[in-house]
């Protein structure tokens, strides 16, 4: 943002320029976390219709993005990632005007309480402080992240991937002119202007304290990194190896259109789905259906010898096959005995993301979703409703997969911390 950009300018070495990003980061938390929701809300209008306006230099940036990612013989899948059209900057604008519809989290009491002796005790939201999100590929990750933390209090640091670095240039300068705007620090916003990887090691570090939380927003390597070298709390956002498990007393063409979405809406996401399971007992009704209408749709699909034994065209699955997060038109599928063994295949190879199960008996479906370990469970749903957005949150910085503090979609009131207000009349403790 403009602060950066002026320390680039003057060719301050990148030592200090995250060491100013982070001072002003500090100073602009400070701020929010005694802006009124109001302030905060009008900024977040403003730059919804800072990047509506911005749209043509959005998209032209974009458009070089995706050339060089193309020249780069990068993946499909990565492409579409990182590909932004004129209906998803609508989204992405949307999605920012959703945020500000949101009730304010900040100040909420969450609990009270009196004790025999008088002292009232409250727990109250307060703001986490300065969130770094360290992501790849996704451009509106910067609206979105950038707009989770201003409604939530929090001042955000943001490092986008090399390949998307001059869209999310873009879109930040139409933050920041939003910010400006409500009469908030820009700083409150900040994009880091490098896409040297040392920038994420400083902030994996602190920043010198300046940093109280990281969310990685990424592949495996880059959330394994952050898990492994960071030096401040984390909230772990793995892979989402998401399964559907299609139950012998499914509706047969619930279950194809279920599956069909779930795998093939956006290969990309990590709601996708990675690995089908189709019941033994509903094999016959249902398993040369799912595969034929999967790879009609262009999804190659690897089976377990019972799925290939259905049609020729599945190819073998390895043991390997199982435990991948493809993020393309590739699924396996896998023939089980019945909702245990679907239950033990997903404990084995899951991520803990995100599972549903697709049957007309109520009591397998709850045995289903009171089981499975998972941030999200579904029932005759499909994996990729896995987002902050679908779930009323605005948007998500990402799905949790973690058990403490935050799980499933990180959205505002996941990015609040909390303490306890006590009010007395002059009590001492004897």
């Amino acid at each position: 943002m403009k602060l950066a950009e002026r320390a680039v300018a003057e060719t301050a070495t990148l030592d200090e320029v995250m060491a100013e990003i982070g001072h002003a980061a500090r100073a602009a938390a400070a701020v929010l976390a005694r802006t009124p929701a109001s302030q905060k809300n009008e900024a977040l209008a403003a730059m919804a219709a800072a990047i509506r306006d911005a749209r043509p230099t959005i998209l032209a940036e974009n458009e070089g993005d995706v050339r060089r990612a193309n020249a780069a013989g990068l993946a499909a899948s990565f492409i579409d990632r990182l590909l932004l059209t004129p209906a998803r900057i609508e989204a992405m604008a949307k999605g920012l005007e959703e945020i500000a519809a949101l009730p304010d989290p900040v100040g909420e009491t969450m609990a009270s309480w009196q004790r025999p002796n008088g002292l009232a005790i409250s727990r109250v939201r307060t703001p986490i402080g300065v969130i770094g999100i360290i992501y790849e590929s996704r451009p509106n990750v910067t609206a979105d992240a950038g707009a989770l933390c201003l409604k939530s209090g929090n001042a955000a640091i943001l490092r986008g991937g090399r390949d998307g670095f001059a869209t999310n240039q873009a879109i930040a300068r139409c933050l920041a002119a939003g910010l400006a705007k409500a009469g908030l620090p820009e700083t409150a916003i900040q994009l880091v202007p490098s896409t040297d990887r040392a920038a994420v090691g400083m902030m994996l570090a602190g920043l010198d304290g300046h940093i109280d939380l990281i969310i990685p927003r990424g592949g495996k390597s880059l959330v394994a990194r952050v898990q492994s070298d960071a030096r401040v709390p984390v909230f772990s956002h793995l892979e989402g190896i998401c399964h559907v498990y299609v139950d012998k007393d499914a509706n047969s063409d619930m279950a194809r259109d279920v599956v069909l979405n779930a795998k093939m809406r956006r290969t990309g996401v990590c709601g996708a789905a990675e690995t089908i399971l189709v019941d033994s007992g509903g094999a016959e009704a249902h398993l040369k259906p799912l595969v034929a209408s999967l790879i009609s749709a262009g999804c190659e699909v690897r089976g377990c010898p019972r799925t290939q034994a259905a049609d020729p065209r599945v190819k073998p699955a390895s043991e390997a096959d199982w435990s991948t997060e493809y993020l393309d038109a590739i699924v396996s599928m896998r023939v089980v005995d019945g909702v245990d063994e679907a239950m033990k295949h997903i404990a084995r190879y899951g991520s803990q993301h995100t599972e549903a199960i697709i049957t007309d008996d109520a009591e397998t479906a709850e045995r289903f979703l009171a089981t499975v370990d998972s941030a999200i469970v579904l029932h005759n749903a499909s994996t990729q409703f896995a987002d902050g957005g679908e779930f009323g949150m605005g948007a998500e910085i990402g799905i949790a997969t973690g058990k403490l503090h935050a799980r499933g979609p990180v959205g505002v009131e996941q990015l609040t911390t909390f303490k306890y207000v006590v009010r007395g009349s002059g009590q001492t403790r004897p």
